[in-house]
Parts: C-alpha cells; sequence; structure tokens
C-alpha cells in the first residue's frame, strides 16, 4: 500500500543522499560521524541531496563541507538502496567516485568529527567501525 503524504502533497517517498568515495594509492578517505545515528562511526563522506541540486553537485559539497577537500570529475559507482540501511527512514544513496588533488588534506567539518584517510587494509581487517552499510559500499567499491 502506498502511504501518501499530506505535508508534502505526494508520495511519501525515500531521501536521497549522495556519497563520495575517494582513494589515494592504497587509502580511502573517510568521516567520523559527530551525531547520531552511528555517533563515532566512519563512513564515506556524504549527505542529503537538496532540492533542485544535481546528486553529483551534492556529493562534491558534502566533501567540501565534511573534509575541507575539493572533489572533480565524480562518476556513478553504485547505489545503495535497502530500505534498512539507515535507522532515520529509508535513503537510497549514490555512491560516486571523486577525484580530489593529492596535494590537499582533509579538515573535518559541519557534522564530521574527523576526517581522514585510511589504508585499505586496515579497513578490510574488520576493526574499524562503519556507519550503516558502508563497509559494504567500501567491498563493493574494492570488488572484495
Amino acid at each position: 500500500m502506498m502511504v501518501v503524504c499530506d505535508e508534502c502533497n505526494g508520495w511519501l517517498n525515500p531521501a536521497l543522499a549522495a556519497d563520495s568515495a575517494v582513494r589515494r594509492g592504497d587509502e580511502v578517505l573517510l568521516i567520523q560521524r559527530k551525531f547520531p545515528p552511528m555517533k563515532g562511526a566512519w563512513a564515506f563522506p556524504g549527505g542529503f541531496v537538496e532540492r533542485d541540486e544535481d546528486p553529483a553537485h551534492a556529493a562534491v559539497r558534502e566533501l567540501k563541507e565534511e573534509t575541507g577537500l575539493d572533489g572533480t570529475n565524480p562518476k556513478v559507482l553504485m547505489v545503495m538502496g535497502d530500505p534498512k540501511r539507515d535507522p532515520r527512514k529509508h535513503i537510497v544513496s549514490i555512491v560516486y567516485e571523486v577525484h580530489v588533488d593529492e596535494q590537499q588534506r582533509p579538515v573535518a567539518g559541519d557534522d564530521a568529527e574527523d576526517a581522514r584517510f585510511w589504508p585499505i587494509e586496515e579497513l578490510l581487517s574488520g576493526k574499524v567501525e562503519f556507519a550503516g552499510d558502508h563497509f559494504t559500499i567500501l567491498q563493493n567499491w574494492l570488488n572484495q
């Protein structure tokens, strides 16, 4: 049964998010969540797509807001849409592979407690707490 949203005058649809996957050699960029849900867990930088915003622009904007890095050339990597992937509500995320110049260094901002490049080997060890399905995103990206 479809649920109609009186407030938005239409269907109650999933929210749309955009995430950035940034790699430098054998390292991957992650942010540590500053706020619930999943406070303290690590995730790819990203957030909600704003009204009238292209999701690719949202990925680059969120990357800048959360890490201070200027991303370029976003390319669709995958779409994550499991209705249970986020405890807040059904959120579909478009994950983009984004290029970042080697000289730039991440600095946590916005709703990120920390932002840094992690060795892929350490991330795959299972010792790092990931937010939601972001470990699956990493595995899919690396074909693990």
